[in-house]
């Protein structure tokens, strides 16, 4: 169990909670940069324990509800990121810290060591966002990271792709091979940062309008610009990678060929479901934060729309041709959304099937009965708020998932009570 922080450093914490809630209730905007750039390792977590479970306030009180817990599996970390499990070792897996540290986890004893480091730009939401492994990595020790730097006077969203020794991290440290993709960043905020492959084995890179905040630029319906757009490239054909021939956009004049969807503000974390359909959580401006299913071309709305509701204009918008999301929540329940996974696995049967995403800033975590349709709404499920700041989700190879508490450096598994 780590030291407990000082009177001062809790009431410190304490002062920022407070600050937090004063600026969403003054304004509400911006509040996912202030909140990770502010947040430190040492904050006290928020005031409920992991042992007393959950509480359902608000809207949750009155919402089903699913009963599961969060057991520490690993703790020690800094501002942690991302978590991907090692491909064909179960039971390992990959941690990012912020500051641009990756560890191996050992997630059935804990034990972590480090793996590589990469120099990062930190200030606000950038730093060292996103880790996915080759489908192939046992075979070929490929793997990508997401992270922003700042180079010849630029601030850039950088990935890379990085080539291990071996398939196993404890074995060696791994060596940066080329640069894939950059992008320049107009702001601190909205770099999003993750990247997986999806199950047509290319690679989904996920990119946020820039910031600062309203999307000043009008990146999110420009497809002139990879800023506000989920991208997919194919980095096992050309260097540094290529255009896949049926990407939505390539035959579209002024646009960019490798844009698979658009109109996103800070897409927090998107996954695939068991169908191969994209989900990504979409993080609000002043009032809404969203999940959608996303198909080939599909606008998603920003900054015409704020989750189901008109952005700009503030009203009389024109919501056709722009894919509605499945849920959406106020601000009242949480301040910056956090997408996560569809349960595969076995250890917790209520949630079987159902995606699981959650709230940085109000710790609170639900669960979707996914619909059929992409734009049809979702049933929700209340899990409760567990006074974490979930950063990201992660699935291992079973199915089970774990969540990465930002603020205390842990990783939780989900578990039944």
């Amino acid at each position: 169990m780590p030291p407990l922080p000082s009177r001062r450093a809790v009431a410190l914490g304490l002062g920022l909670i407070a600050a937090v809630g004063a600026l969403a209730w003054a304004n509400r905007v911006g509040l996912r940069w202030f909140a990770i750039e502010q947040l430190q390792p040492t904050m006290p977590a928020l005031a409920r324990s992991l042992e007393a479970g959950p509480d359902f306030e608000g809207p949750d009180a009155s919402r089903p509800k699913l009963d599961v817990r969060l057991r520490t599996v690993a703790e020690g970390f800094t501002q942690p990121t991302d978590l991907q499990p090692v491909p064909g070792l179960p039971g390992l897996a990959v941690l990012t810290e912020k500051t641009g540290a990756a560890q191996w986890v050992n997630l059935k004893d804990g034990a972590h060591g480090a793996w590589f480091n990469v120099t990062v730009r930190t200030a606000s939401e950038q730093g060292l966002l996103g880790l996915t492994f080759h489908p192939k990595f046992a075979e070929n020790g490929r793997f990508f990271i997401h992270y922003v730097d700042r180079r010849e006077g630029r601030d850039l969203s950088i990935v890379e792709e990085w080539r291990a020794p071996g398939h196993d991290p404890r074995a060696g440290a791994p060596k940066a091979e080329r640069v894939i993709f950059t992008v320049e960043q107009p702001y601190q905020n909205h770099n999003a940062g993750q990247l997986l492959f999806g199950p047509d084995g290319m690679l989904y890179v996920a990119h946020g309008d820039g910031g600062y905040m309203g999307d000043p630029h009008g990146h999110g319906q420009n497809l002139g610009t990879h800023l506000g757009t989920m991208l997919r490239l194919d980095v096992d054909s050309g260097v540094p990678y290529a255009v896949p021939a049926d990407n939505p956009f390539v035959s579209t004049p002024g646009a960019l060929p490798e844009i698979w969807a658009y109109g996103l503000r800070n897409p927090w974390r998107f996954s695939f479901d068991p169908k191969g359909r994209l989900i990504i959580a979409d993080v609000g401006q002043n009032k809404w934060e969203e999940v959608s299913i996303a198909e080939r071309g599909d606008n998603l709305g920003w900054k015409v729309l704020e989750g189901r509701a008109c952005y700009e204009p503030e009203t009389g918008c024109d919501k056709r041709d722009k894919r509605p999301p499945i849920y959406v929540y106020g601000h009242d329940e949480g301040i910056s959304i956090t997408g996560g996974y569809v349960y595969t696995g076995a250890a917790v049967p209520a949630l079987k099937g159902r995606y699981v995403f959650g709230d940085f800033g109000s710790g609170r975590l639900w669960a979707l009965d996914l619909p059929a349709k992409a734009g049809d709404d979702a049933k929700v499920y209340a899990l409760g708020s567990f006074g974490v700041h979930p950063s990201s989700f992660a699935r291992d190879e079973a199915g089970e998932l774990y969540l990465l508490d930002f603020g205390a450096g842990k990783v939780l598994q989900l578990v039944a009570p």
